[in-house]
């Protein structure tokens, strides 16, 4: 029996890699040599948030895959390349983070309420009012305690907060902060990094380079104030957009609520140099 391996595939906003078209349900074959990074189907086997090294969340879709027939791993990363592939479905960037949360808690050990600077550490927080904090290369930190914090500094990690009025932070490369819980926040300030929100009243803010916001949950809102930086949101959520001329200074900024104003609900969007708001191709 052939190995067959569940795993994250990434896409541009038309869910092409590479200019190959995919499809949520549809099955590929690759005729030919596999070799990773070369030819055949790519996709992360390991730590979620790996894929942010190939597609960025700001303008990138993601979906679960499986892998199969002939499978090639890479040297360096968890990058796996396999002559067959299967789009079992695609998965929100608020999931992503969510799995990468997981994936670390599962390959690390963690305690309650401490501090973890290992790399792919973990850092949990279930009490009231507590802290969760990791700095740790591709690590995480969680919290799930009343008024609670996590916050992860390290690239391609990722921070989630699920208490109520808690906050989740993240200041690495490419790193992920996902608050759910009523009125809380996530922030990320890191360059190509991503702060998501589906909490009622919460809020998602990212001021890196090429970040985006997301918010999905009643009332909210998303707000991306670095250099093109992208939003998107549900419908009746606010959003916030910045342009920034060369020098870092501020030139343009616009906020909307989302279906008002020809304002869609989830697409994405970013400020042109005039201060309008165009959607993400």
């Amino acid at each position: 029996m052939s190995e067959k391996i569940t795993a994250i595939k990434g896409f541009d906003q038309n869910f092409q890699c590479r200019g190959f078209q995919y499809a949520v349900g549809e099955s590929y074959t690759h005729e030919g040599d596999v070799i990773p990074c070369k030819s055949g189907f790519h996709a992360i086997e390991g730590y979620p948030l790996e894929v942010f090294q190939y597609y960025p969340p700001g303008k990138s879709r993601f979906a679960e895959v499986l892998q199969s027939g002939t499978i090639q791993r890479h040297d360096d990363d968890s990058k796996t390349a396999s002559s067959e592939i299967s789009v079992l479905k695609e998965i929100s960037l608020e999931e992503l983070i969510q799995r990468a949360v997981k994936w670390t808690f599962e390959h690390t050990k963690s305690e309650n309420s401490k501090h973890s600077d290992a790399s792919r550490g973990a850092a949990a927080n279930s009490g009231f009012c507590g802290a969760a904090t990791n700095s740790g290369f591709q690590g995480a930190a969680a919290n799930s305690g009343f008024c609670g914090a996590a916050t992860n500094s390290g690239d391609y990690g990722a921070a989630a907060n699920s208490g109520f009025q808690g906050a989740a932070a993240n200041s690495g490369f490419q790193g992920a902060a996902a608050n759910s819980g009523n009125y809380g926040a996530a922030a990320n300030s890191g360059d190509y990094g991503a702060a998501t929100n589906s909490g009622n009243g919460g809020i998602a803010v990212n001021s890196g380079s090429r970040g985006v916001a997301y918010s999905t949950g009643l009332h909210g809102a998303a707000m991306a104030v670095g250099f093109e930086g992208r939003v998107m949101g549900e419908k009746g959520n606010l959003l916030v957009l910045t342009f920034r001329n060369p020098d870092g200074s501020i030139k343009h900024h616009w906020s909307g609520i989302v279906g008002e104003k020809g304002i869609k609900p989830n697409v994405w969007y970013i400020l042109n140099s005039e201060g309008e708001p165009e959607e993400v191709k």
